[in-house]
């Protein structure tokens, strides 16, 4: 018995873990106490645990990345600390070599794939004129398969320990000769758990986009956005299934004693770097895709103009989606594989950043005579665009298969990096969040403390990343722990920990303008705000569960079907109130997820018979949804003319 609990406890305790349990026992306990005071479990379980509402789940998977973000965040703050003094002591070596790991793997599966999910979830349907997704209760599963491979990725910081090997994970690092605690089993299973809910993302909205477009939407009047999702899930499609693969090797590596990515006996340890990037790269680009799309909402938005070169941009990131695929080896520049081979990937790498120095030129023609307005969501796209441009540039040098032998694993590569997924990707989700945060909740954020923080945080980023570059090119190695003061890194490292500890202030910050807003926004604000131009504005606020009590027709209008119907008179509800059809809720699948939670956990310590009943509870909900019997249900009409009665129509298409 004795030997059976110690497998559980934490190989390398130190205070910052203890004062962390304690945390999460007592915000757990806090939590669970509030809900049953309130009396919110019945509400929770009808409302949210099992909706099917595209929106409800879209506000789950925000919720889920930004608490993500604090976690990461604080991950992020604990390295810039460490860092921040030569031969500091504040985490020993493997206390770093678990944060750095974690907040690697947190930020880009946990925060920054859940955050693009939510504008999935919320805005294809709108902007495309339909009432839900085309498999909603498969869209419930994807969030709650998600969901539990999270939960059981920080399981690990306080069961077992934390993965160690890098976001990477590279092999032979990752096995089980120098990965001895199951912190790597925890990332190979939570990982696999988690991509297989955003492959069903993937298929769902691929479909939903093909099938579900509103009358007279073809493919190119789509909205911009709704492209960029098209194209990113186009990629989930093809690129995640090779990381399950790879995990699943992994995973029978680690557990039994196959060798697929041993260093003998016919194994090939490079074979793990390789289908790792052939995803990992493609992961990039399904991230900032989807942020390109958020950006040219709002740049047309508030230049007041249609968005220059559209089919150019539709183009050029269809390029991007096939490029992505053909420069994974440019991470690996220096592990062999010969010149003629770095110098293919060379090229492909610098030849994607011509699709991508297309979209800043239409940026910045659609800005050309526009009659701009600096709202805090065009704010953050005006530093956007420099930003990610000196990111872009650096990738460049890096694409330089020569000069990466300097460039390679040093800060340089980790301000590169960030200097691309931070302006890229996080800009482009607060700006989008900014925006469309009225019409998800019905009042505006705060506009004078938003303008503030994007200053703020633009700050703190340039003094916490520009730094890297030059410490990076004088040689400072990434993923080192500490470091001599002779090699004299100390300075620019104290900056970028200022640096990190002003973009912290910037995130709190984010956190005051949303309690501000809550006590003390108007509520009286019309469906329509920002005098947008997508579809997804010319539904009421709060948006009624169908989404639009006509169906949209689109036929006589352009790409911004909204702008058209308010400035020229495009008529978009051209049909009369009929019954609508719509889902019921699914508390299966949040059981079969838990299934799913109980086999992986079971695996990651080797419990065969814990795991066999985790197998056969998901077996089971299989068989239960094969034999059920589930038509959904009907909003009659008289219902539905109600509703709209209800609802003026503030701002909305006629």
């Amino acid at each position: 018995m004795k030997e059976f609990f110690a497998q559980f406890a934490i190989p390398h305790p130190s205070l910052l873990i203890y004062i962390a349990m304690a945390s999460i026992v007592l915000g757990t306990i806090a939590l669970v106490a509030v809900v049953t005071y309130f009396k919110l479990w019945g509400y929770l379980w009808r409302e949210w645990i099992t909706t099917v509402d595209h929106k409800k789940i879209g506000i789950m998977y925000l919720i889920t990345a930004l608490v993500m973000l604090f976690r990461g965040g604080v991950d992020a703050v604990m390295l810039r600390m460490q860092l921040a003094v030569p031969e500091n002591t504040f985490l020993e070596a493997q206390h770093y070599n678990e944060v750095f790991t974690t907040h690697g793997v947190v930020m880009i599966l946990f925060m920054a794939m859940p955050f693009i999910t939510f504008f999935f979830n919320f805005l294809v349907p709108l902007q495309i004129g339909a009432r839900d997704v085309a498999f909603p209760r498969l869209n419930n599963l994807a969030f709650w398969l998600f969901f539990m491979g999270m939960g059981l990725f920080n399981v690990s910081f306080v069961i077992g320990g934390s993965p160690d090997a890098g976001w990477t994970s590279y092999f032979p690092l990752a096995g089980n000769e120098f990965s001895t605690s199951v912190g790597t089993n925890y990332y190979m299973i939570a990982l696999q758990i988690a991509g297989l809910g955003t492959l069903m993302t993937g298929i769902n909205f691929i479909t939903t986009i093909m099938k579900m477009r509103a009358p007279g939407m073809t493919l190119f009047k789509m909205p911009m956005f709704t492209w960029s999702a098209l194209i990113a899930n186009l990629i989930i499609v093809f690129a995640f299934p090779v990381l399950t693969v790879a995990l699943a090797m992994g995973t029978m590596d680690r557990l039994f004693g196959t060798q697929f990515f041993a260093i003998g006996n016919g194994g090939m340890d490079m074979l793990w770097a390789n289908l790792f990037w052939v995803w990992g790269h493609p992961e990039v680009y399904i991230l900032i895709l989807p942020a390109f799309g958020i950006f040219s909402e709002v740049i047309s938005t508030f230049a007041r103009r249609n968005l220059y070169g559209y089919t150019s941009m539709v183009w050029s990131m269809i390029v991007i989606s096939v490029f992505s695929f053909a420069v994974w080896t440019h991470h690996f520049f220096t592990m062999g594989q010969g010149a003629f081979t770095n110098s293919i990937f060379s090229i492909t790498t610098m030849a994607i950043a011509i699709p991508t120095g297309v979209k800043i030129f239409n940026w910045l023609f659609t800005l050309y005579k526009g009659k701009i307005e600096m709202t805090t969501p065009m704010l953050y796209a005006m530093h956007f665009i420099p930003l990610f441009t000196l990111g872009g540039v650096t990738g460049v040098m890096l694409a330089m298969s020569a000069a990466d032998y300097q460039f390679h694993n040093t800060m340089f590569l980790v301000a590169h990096f960030h200097n691309v997924i931070i302006p890229g990707v996080v800009y482009a989700m607060l700006a989008g969040l900014t925006f469309y945060w009225p019409k998800m909740f019905g009042f505006m954020l705060n506009e004078r403390i938003g303008k503030a923080t994007v200053w703020v945080m633009s700050t703190g980023f340039v003094l916490a990343f520009i730094p890297m570059y030059i410490t990076g090119l004088d040689g400072q190695a990434r993923r080192m722990y500490t470091y001599s003061d002779a090699t004299g890194f100390s300075f620019l490292n104290m900056v970028s920990f200022v640096g990190a500890g002003i973009m912290t202030v910037s995130f709190l910050m984010i956190v005051w303008n949303i309690w501000y807003s809550f006590k003390n926004s108007p509520r009286d604000i019309s469906s329509d705000p920002w005098n947008a131009r997508g579809l997804e504005w010319a539904t009421h606020t709060p948006i009624p569960h169908y989404n639009f009590a006509i169906t949209p027709d689109v036929t006589d209008a352009t790409s911004e079907a909204f702008w058209d119907s308010k400035k020229h008179g495009t008529k978009l509800f051209k049909g009369k109130i009929e019954d609508i059809h719509m889902p019921n809720n699914s508390g299966q699948t949040f059981v079969m997820s838990v299934f799913f939670f109980i086999a992986g956990f079971a695996l990651v310590f080797s419990m065969w018979y814990l795991a066999i009943f985790g197998l056969i509870g998901i077996l089971a909900c299989m068989a239960y949804r094969s034999l059920e019997d589930d038509h959904g249900y009907h909003i009659h009409a008289h219902e539905v003319e109600e509703d709209e009665k209800k609802h003026a129509q503030k701002g909305g298409a006629k």
